[in-house]
C-alpha cells in the first residue's frame, strides 16, 4: 500500500481522519473537487448536506478508480462546505459514514475542512478533492 496513516501520540485522535499520511507511491493522482452531481450532471440532495457529502465522496471514489486508485491510496482530502458552522458537523459525519458504507471503505486520510462563501452553483453545499499516491 502506498499510504501509511498515523496518529501521533501527542496530537488528538479524530474519528473521521488521521493526522498524518506517509506516501510511498510512484504516481501522483490529483482528483478535482467533486460536487454532488450524478453521472448525468444532476445535483443529488439539493438542500441536504449529508446527502451531498455522501455523493461527493462516492464521486471521489469513482475518480480514484479511474486512475487505478482507492481511498487506501489517498494521502490528503480537502473538504469545502458552504456557510460552515460547527453545528453542521453531525451532517458531515453522517454523509461520510453513508459514503463509507456504499464504498466499502472508510476514508481516513488527513483532511482539511474549509468553510467557503459559495461554490460553483448555489445548489452545491460541499466539494471534496483528493490527492493520492499509487505504486
Amino acid at each position: 500500500m502506498a499510504i501509511t496513516l498515523v496518529n501521533p501520540a501527542d496530537l488528538p485522535e479524530i474519528d473521521v481522519y488521521r493526522q498524518v499520511s506517509v506516501a510511498s507511491g510512484t504516481r501522483l493522482v490529483f482528483v478535482a473537487g467533486q460536487v454532488a452531481w450524478d453521472a448525468d450532471g444532476a445535483t443529488v440532495g439539493q438542500g441536504d448536506l449529508a446527502a451531498q457529502v455522501e455523493q461527493c465522496y462516492v464521486n471521489v471514489g469513482t475518480a480514484l478508480a479511474a486512475a487505478g486508485a482507492t481511498f487506501a491510496d489517498v494521502a490528503k482530502l480537502n473538504v469545502h462546505v458552504v456557510d460552515w458552522t460547527p453545528d453542521k458537523m453531525p451532517l458531515l459525519f453522517e454523509g461520510i459514514a453513508r459514503a463509507a458504507a456504499r464504498l466499502g471503505t472508510t476514508p481516513a486520510a488527513p483532511a482539511t475542512l474549509l468553510g467557503v462563501a459559495a461554490l460553483d452553483v448555489p445548489e452545491h453545499l460541499v466539494e471534496v478533492e483528493a490527492t493520492a499516491f499509487v505504486d
